[in-house]
Formats: structure tokens, C-alpha cells, sequence
């Protein structure tokens, strides 16, 4: 979330709640909360991972990316979270969906006047 701008243009302020948990402080505040209370009692912890930060502890630490992936996952891990997803396929899916989107827009373009341009993002935020 360091490279967001914040502008609030993709965000409904809903999301806006979910961002303001995803940050280091409250991440430390509830690993240091399941350390000590009972298992049953914690909160899961779910990680994701995009798949352009790993070049970057890649080369970072020296390692093949899929090194650097293990490394990374299993640092979470041992840090007390519970699950570490690869965005990747949700990155394929996204690809996908505007693909399938331009290519309505494309065949509407004569019949609807704002079907084109498109506009499309794919913020890792």
C-alpha cells in the first residue's frame, strides 16, 4: 500500500475500513494479541502476495523467485500467520474479465457512443 496515491477513486469508503487493517502496526497488534490468549480465541491471519513484489525480495536476498516465495511465505508463517495466497490467479481472472469486457465494447462501438475508450486497472492495492 505504499505506492497507493490514497485518491479514494477505487475505494468505497467500506473498502476504505479494510485498507485502514492492512497496515504493519495492526498486523503486530493482533500477532501479539494470538500469542496470548487460547488458540480458539484468534484471529485468523490471511496473507496475499502479489506476484510483483517477489521479484524484488528475489533479487533483493539473492534468490530464484519461487526461493524468495518459500522464504517469504514461511517468514509469515513463522511470524503466527495462518494462510499466504498468491494473487496470481485473481491477477489471471482480472486479465480475463477486461479482455472479455473490450471485447464487447469493441463490437458495440458503432451502436453505443461511449462504448469506447476503456478505461482499466489492475491496482495491487
Amino acid at each position: 500500500l505504499s505506492d497507493c496515491l490514497a485518491c479514494d477513486n477505487c475505494m468505497t469508503s467500506e473498502e476504505g475500513a479494510r485498507v485502514f487493517q492492512q497496515n504493519q502496526k495492526e498486523l503486530f497488534r493482533i500477532l501479539n494479541l494470538n500469542k496470548k490468549c487460547d488458540t480458539s480465541k484468534h484471529k485468523v491471519l490471511a496473507v496475499s502476495v502479489c506476484p510483483q513484489s517477489l521479484p524484488y525480495f528475489a533479487a533483493k536476498f539473492n534468490l530464484s523467485v519461487n526461493d524468495a516465495a518459500k522464504r517469504l511465505c514461511g517468514f509469515l508463517k513463522s511470524l503466527g500467520v495462518h494462510y499466504v495466497f498468491d494473487t496470481t490467479i485473481a491477477a489471471d481472472f482480472s486479465i480475463l474479465e477486461s479482455q472479455r469486457e473490450f471485447v464487447q465494447r469493441y463490437q458495440r462501438r458503432n451502436q453505443e457512443e461511449h462504448a469506447l475508450p476503456m478505461f482499466a486497472s489492475a491496482c495491487p492495492g
